[in-house]
């Protein structure tokens, strides 16, 4: 692994070769670096290292354990930070509408970076929702060798004599609202759901991702399992920075590795663990970057494939932690492959395919997170796409844990997520009603708000099961019920759901995979001629830029043209 490199190819020569570069060596030099370390390979170590939230605390310390592996395996390690927002403190206000624009942010960020100081290869580490696949997609734009490391997800807090995560204490807001909570209960509830450093425990957006980091091959295999308190990750840290010097070694770079079918393998985990719906916007990102069409549609057509395996909350009964203990990602990815679901010949982060390091994986017997693909939970997926004339660019919906598959009901419409949760404090609905929260889109919102904190609520209020809602923005991955999201053309573009009105029959059908309104398309056509645009507040600063430039959900909500447009790469410069 202690290989030399040398720099007639290397990126980093444009900052270290030649007299020329005297001035740029003697930061360096400013540093602590000697030549040695000045004519290897420079990995940057890229992490969103915060004190926001429990999710990122721990990233920092094991960054230090990366840059040990680099530095064994022959490489000098330049670690950096940038941001993240994490989704549980930005939830319910709009601070949400920061979320989503973050992810970008992150990738343009982690590109700017290795872009100005030349740096050979990529490790990042990431801890809460859109730093993933914000990370994810700065690996396949800059195309350099690269390896991602999830941080780990938090350990379960314990309340009343049960295993609770913070999905817990949301719907407890609910029952608060509702007098079945007391304030000494709630407050007792909230000291103790989150006892650890990690993401969110359940397979939210976080644990959705990092399945998708070794499903798709850019993380060591096992890598995503291990809580974040676990010293057992500084072994998977080390090892992350010596794999990605073997890469740069052997010019394996990220878009060998994430192809249409490792698209497909990690949409086929999604469903099979019942997944955040948020991936079928992170996926075709990450496609995007790549020059690859991998849009909602196309990963709803794996969701309809794949059989629904791993019991996990929100829908179901386990956490990360327990599925870690049952085997992790590579229990489930042995049990797909097994079953045909998946494509065994994708190639990794460690040089081999997918079926080569799941070969001595053994399913274990006397677990029941991860069920056979014989006696599936049910034979299709845990989330599923929709389409109709309510949404002809499609829509999602998280089915995992749901009894019942179909919905028809009156529309109760909201021009903004506030609006409708104060309907729900106040118990302004009733059952069979169907929640419409618009001009929450990446445009209109701007941003594309996640509403956990109303559907939450009315699981709190024992209602969760007896209303449907649908909205253009998004659904946190703890988000339980018949909510569907990223319906489009959002409101802000004229969607059909901008021109809904109180009362208007609304069919949902995740079996038929159909969400329709009972309207004739005359009666939408006359709509719209009444119909302009809701202003937004937002007319400057990031969320305006963003607004200007986003694209639609079905396509991921990207920002630029992705790599069908490049003419160059930065690997090759």
């Amino acid at each position: 692994m202690t290989k030399k490199f040398g720099k007639s190819t290397l990126v980093s020569r444009h900052v270290t070769s030649g007299p020329e570069r005297a001035p740029h060596r003697s930061y360096l030099y400013a540093m602590g670096l000697g030549e040695k370390q000045i004519n290897q390979p420079l990995v940057g170590v890229a992490t969103t290292w915060n004190e926001a939230a429990p999710c990122n605390i721990s990233l920092g310390r094991q960054a230090q354990v990366v840059k040990k592996g680099v530095a064994a395996a022959g490489g000098t390690p330049r670690e950096f930070t940038t941001i993240t927002v994490t989704d549980g403190i930005a939830m319910g206000h709009q601070g949400m509408k920061s979320s989503l624009v973050s992810r970008e942010v992150i990738a343009d960020s982690v590109e700017l970076t290795m872009r100005g100081h030349c740096y050979d290869a990529l490790v990042g580490l990431a801890g809460c929702d859109k730093s993933l696949p914000g990370l994810m997609m700065a690996m396949v734009r800059l195309n350099v060798p690269s390896v991602f490391i999830y941080g780990g997800s938090i350990l379960p807090g314990h309340y009343q004599g049960k295993d609770v995560t913070v999905q817990d204490v949301f719907e407890a807001v609910g029952k608060h609202s509702a007098g079945a909570m007391s304030d000494e209960e709630l407050h007792a509830l909230e000291q103790v759901a989150c006892p650890s450093a990690g993401s969110c425990g359940g397979q939210f957006t976080a644990n959705t991702m990092a399945c998708v980091s070794e499903a798709i091959g850019l993380a060591l295999p096992g890598s995503a399992g291990a809580p974040a308190p676990y010293e057992s990750r500084d072994i998977l840290c080390f090892d992350s920075g010596e794999i990605v010097m073997m890469l740069l070694r052997e010019k394996i770079r990220p878009r060998d590795i994430v192809t249409r079918k490792s698209l497909e393998n990690a949409a086929a985990v999604v469903a099979a663990t019942g997944g955040s719906t948020n991936a079928a916007l992170h996926l075709p990102a990450i496609a995007h970057e790549c020059g690859i069409d991998f849009d909602l549609h196309a990963v709803g057509e794996i969701f309809t494939r794949t059989p629904y395996l791993a019991d996990l909350k929100p829908g179901g009964k386990y956490i990360a932690k327990d599925l870690f203990e049952a085997g992790g990602v590579q229990a489930v990815m042995k049990t797909l492959l097994d079953g045909g679901f998946l494509h065994g010949d994708c190639l990794t982060v460690t040089g081999k395919t997918v079926a080569e390091n799941l070969a001595d994986i053994k399913l274990r017997s006397d677990q029941q997170v991860v069920l056979p693909h014989s006696a599936p939970l049910t034979k299709t997926g845990g989330v599923v796409t929709l389409k109709g004339n309510l949404a002809p660019e499609g829509a999602i919906v998280k089915v995992a844990g749901m009894k019942n598959l179909q919905f028809t009901g009156p529309a109760l419409c909201f021009d903004c997520e506030e609006d409708a949760f104060r309907a729900v404090e106040k118990r302004e609905y009733k059952a069979g009603d169907v929640f419409v929260i618009r001009y929450e889109g990446p445009k209109g919102g701007p941003g594309m708000r996640e509403m956990l904190a109303t559907t939450a609520a009315l699981y709190g209020q024992g209602t969760g099961d007896q209303v449907a809602l649908i909205t253009d923005g998004r659904f946190s991955g703890a988000t339980r019920g018949f909510c569907v999201g990223h319906v489009g053309p959002e409101a802000a573009e004229g969607g059909v759901i901008a021109l809904l009105r109180n009362g208007d029959m609304i069919t949902l059908d995740a079996e038929k995979r159909i969400l329709n309104v009972d309207l004739s398309d005359a009666e939408i056509a006359e709509r719209r001629k009444n119909w302009s645009p809701r202003k937004t507040d937002y007319a400057s600063g990031a969320l305006w830029k963003y607004a200007q430039i986003v694209g639609s959900a079905e396509k991921g909500a990207v920002t630029h043209p992705g790599g069908e447009a490049e003419t160059h790469i930065y690997a090759d410069l």
